[in-house]
């Protein structure tokens, strides 16, 4: 038999045992980070990962109503699960938390970046959007889920099965959205995802989920008359749900294994 016969056949019974992998993907014994747990979607998440089997630690602002918010939602969760006080745009409390992870539960396996912030600024007005108002944008919806990233990456790194899953939004393609700052900074997301997804793999897994329109109180002073415009010109005929999103970002856990550098659209098909 010639060498290239005998490497052939040896690369082939390399790959007959390979272990195939296994979908749903359990949860069990894994811990997962919410950033910005204390949110709408946030919770939902946080609900859904557990009831897969992860320990779920929540993050919420250092005040009084975010943290009853997560302190609330934990007492629902049960178990070992935790909130701590930590803010995306202050790097020193993302190092603080992840001594604490590693003190409490010596591991990290994802993280869910679902902290943001928004304020409606129509886009035809370019003097509203000002210097402070784009700064600020910046800030939280783009420098603080990186610097989530950069600040758990050795520790998702250690878990050799990391996962990243960052909130994006249509608005990042369509230019559509409660701000021409707030569009910016989602497509900023989108080539991240792309970009950090070379860099951490293969321990870790990077990828975002691409809402449209939540009913949930992210955007100030949108009603149900707003709701119900979007629902009439969206083909799935409703807007989306916090559990529409959790359901989407558990998909990228539980079954999404050989994904990695994509975002994952969630909108009913509003942006077709």
């Amino acid at each position: 038999m010639s060498n290239s016969v005998q490497l052939g056949a040896a690369a082939s019974s390399s790959v007959s045992e390979r272990p195939r992998p296994s979908y749903p993907r359990s949860l069990a014994g894994k811990v997962a980070l919410v950033v910005g747990g204390a949110g709408a979607i946030g919770a939902a998440t946080s609900r859904m990962l557990a009831a897969a089997g992860a320990t779920v630690v929540v993050t919420h602002l250092d005040n009084e109503r975010d943290a009853a918010a997560a302190q609330a939602l934990i007492a629902e969760l049960g178990g070992d699960h935790a909130a701590y006080a930590a803010n995306v745009v202050d790097t020193p409390s993302l190092v603080a938390l992840r001594a604490q992870l590693h003190d409490r539960y010596g591991r990290l396996d994802i993280l869910v970046n679902a902290a943001g912030f928004t304020k409606p600024v129509p886009h035809a007005d370019l003097d509203a959007l000002t210097d402070d108002l784009i700064d600020r944008m910046l800030q939280v919806n783009w420098r603080g889920q990186f610097a989530a990233i950069r600040t758990f990456a050795p520790m998702l790194k250690a878990s050799g099965d990391g996962l990243v899953v960052s909130i994006s939004s249509i608005a990042a393609f369509t230019g559509v959205g409660s701000s021409i700052a707030y569009c910016a900074a989602k497509a900023g997301i989108d080539v991240m995802t792309k970009a950090l997804a070379r860099v951490l793999a293969p321990e870790v897994r990077v990828l975002a989920v691409s809402p449209g329109v939540v009913d949930t109180e992210f955007v100030p002073g949108r009603g149900n008359d707003f709701n119900d415009r979007v629902s009439a010109s969206t083909p799935l005929k409703r807007i989306g749900e916090a559990e529409d999103i959790a359901a989407a970002i558990t998909a990228c856990a539980t079954m999404l294994g050989y994904s990695t550098g994509h975002i994952v659209q969630v909108d009913g098909g509003r942006a077709l």
